[in-house]
């Protein structure tokens, strides 16, 4: 599932291309065809993003709340417009570009009330500027339930997903199993400004990096990592290999259906 940084990628990106202009809207495959229809040439307000979740606002006309899911994906083109391929629940036409919306959990047209009502239900966002990190440590400092859970609770911090999850309890030496109010509050400031730091370097690379300069594979002559995700990484799909800081085999299991990446050393109960 995408994590915060995609969809925030993905809002910027709509917000440059075709914000503030008249908006083509339709929906080849037909499942968002009425929907379609009280859009089609209004002008998009703007774009922005809530954790995982990506709002296109029309004004008076509504707001597209989309949730990408496990499956969903957006394609991005320059004009002219091509015939669609496969199952396209949502197209956008702009002056210069136009996008294919495939695969979506949730792609419907909310009310004003209703969107904001999905976005009270969030925790906050390290990507957003109104962010409040201690909106997150109230939950986390009253709960008995593992960090390593709380970080993937979307309600009580948004955007934050397996990948981003493992490498930040990795880089500041947290037992993915400690209770939340275990956890320091000021190392709970630091985890919060060291996701703002990498998931806004996602948001401008597109990838996850948060390995540090003298464990990249051009500072250790390690081969680079190979992995559909992109990006180099401490622990996140790395079980059984050695960890590039102490040489111990990095360990998974499972933990509330996700799978869960760590170092035994470096990461001690």
């Amino acid at each position: 599932m995408p994590e915060g940084h995609t969809l925030h990628r993905l809002a910027r990106l709509h917000q440059r291309r075709y914000a503030g202009a008249p908006v083509g809207v339709s929906s080849p495959q037909g499942r968002f065809a009425a929907e379609a229809s009280i859009l089609d040439g209004r002008v998009l307000v703007r774009a922005e993003a809530y954790g995982k979740h990506l709002f296109h606002d029309f004004g008076a006309a509504g707001t597209v709340h989309v949730h990408l899911g496990l499956y969903g994906t957006f394609t991005e083109s320059a004009l002219p417009v091509a015939d669609p391929v496969g199952q396209v629940r949502l197209r956008l036409i702009g002056r210069t570009h136009w996008t294919d919306l495939r695969g979506p959990n949730r792609c419907e047209l909310l009310d004003e009330q209703q969107a904001d009502a999905i976005k009270a239900r969030l925790g906050p966002d390290p990507l957003r500027g109104d962010s409040e990190p201690d909106q997150a440590w109230l939950r986390i400092s009253r709960s008995r339930t593992a960090i390593a859970v709380l970080l993937m609770d979307q309600s009580v911090l948004a955007g934050v997903g397996n990948v981003y999850r493992a490498e930040v309890l990795f880089r500041h030496g947290v037992a993915p199993m400690l209770p939340g109010r275990s956890l320091d509050h000021t190392l709970w400031r630091d985890i919060w400004a060291d996701l703002v730091t990498l998931m806004h370097a996602g948001v401008r690379t597109g990838r996850i990096d948060t390995v540090a300069a003298e464990h990249l594979p051009e500072a250790t002559g390690r081969a680079p990592r190979q992995d559909r995700h992109g990006g180099e990484v401490y622990v996140y799909r790395r079980a059984g290999q050695p960890c590039l800081v102490c040489g111990t085999e990095v360990a998974n299991g499972e933990l509330a259906g996700r799978n869960l990446y760590w170092c035994p050393r470096c990461q001690p109960a």
